[in-house]
């Protein structure tokens, strides 16, 4: 049995709940503040930025890399790294396009198989990092490359076009003023807020992020809780990889490419630790929120889209750096 009260107090450096609920209003308030820093200033130097059109484009396509950085940060909470979530996008999306419109299969089915491509993926990297014990960064490195691979075999690497127009709803809808992309994020956004810092394995994710090893003493079973997450990050690259389908009315298996630079970006933008054991699900919106911004931003002012992969490449090592810092300074405390 294990005892989860033991989780908390089986080793000095494990994750506590007193602490983390003291970062978490810091960092929170913190990346808000980032974010509206950044709006204020491109509503200064750019008069198209505060549009109605503008900012509803920007909540769209930022839902979907938010979607993705939710399971993101489950799998760096729990001391992890899922490069796999870019291709994995790009697989399920087409999946389901292939299955809609020449498969035949009505667009449930077609949903299904698509997110099951999602679980699949996501459960075969938790079993490779657990019983085969590769690295986490090696291990979706290589079903990066397979998920990329099978999308470009299924679909001779041409575009699917004509999805169905009832499909289409999931990315270009709207329940009253708000695009059903963004209000799906909402969603996720909620529940997985609620299981992370509310339920018990929630806290067994956080505990194996913060000292595995403690976490293994007090009775945690250390991969059935990572396949779980990683399982889970499959999943929610899957509903955002088909989601983007839906918006742009077509499957591409060149989709996503780059999108796990942008998922992990968001992540440790968000307040999460490269180090496991810190990191919330609304922080990883809102750094995702700061991606979308930041991007919109660069298209607003004319930059290149060459300099705006720089501009991001810089924003994740500052990022990156900035928690090593924090770390350090932790660290240093008696």
């Amino acid at each position: 049995m294990v005892d989860d009260k033991a989780v908390v107090k089986a080793s000095k450096g494990m994750f506590k709940f007193s602490q983390v609920k003291k970062m978490y209003k810091f960092s929170a308030f913190g990346i808000v503040m980032i974010l509206l820093s950044m709006c204020a200033i491109l509503a200064t130097v750019s008069d198209k930025f505060l549009t109605f059109d503008n900012l509803f484009s920007v909540f769209r396509s930022f839902s979907f890399i938010g979607m993705m950085a939710i399971g993101e940060c489950l799998v760096i909470v729990a001391g992890g790294i899922d490069l796999s979530v870019g291709s994995v996008f790009a697989f399920s999306g087409v999946v389901s396009a292939l299955g809609m419109t020449q498969w035949g299969l009505p667009i449930p089915v077609s949903l299904s198989l698509g997110l099951l491509s999602g679980v699949a993926f996501g459960w075969m990297n938790g079993l490779i990092i657990t019983k085969v014990k590769l690295p986490p960064f090696i291990a979706t490195l290589g079903t990066m490359s397979i998920a990329r691979g099978l999308s470009y075999v299924i679909t001779g690497g041409y575009p699917i076009p004509n999805m169905p127009e009832s499909f289409k709803f999931i990315g270009s809808g709207h329940i009253g003023p708000i695009p059903f992309p963004v209000l799906l994020l909402i969603i996720l956004g909620i529940i997985f807020s609620v299981f992370l810092r509310k339920t018990i394995i929630g806290r067994r994710i956080y505990a194996i992020g913060g000292n595995e090893e403690a976490a293994r003493v007090s009775g945690i079973h250390i991969n059935r809780v990572k396949i779980y997450v990683y399982t889970l990050s499959g999943f929610l690259a899957a509903v955002a990889g088909i989601a983007t389908v839906a918006r742009l009315g077509v499957g591409q298996s060149t989709a996503g490419i780059g999108y796990e630079l942008d998922t992990i970006a968001a992540v440790i933008i968000g307040g999460a630790s490269v180090n496991g054991g810190v990191g919330t699900v609304f922080g990883a919106i809102i750094g995702a929120a700061i991606m979308g911004v930041l991007k919109n931003g660069l298209i607003l002012l004319n930059v290149s889209a060459y300099w705006q992969q720089t501009v991001i490449g810089c924003v994740v090592l500052l990022a990156v750096t900035l928690d090593l810092l924090r770390n350090r300074k932790s660290a240093r405390r008696p």
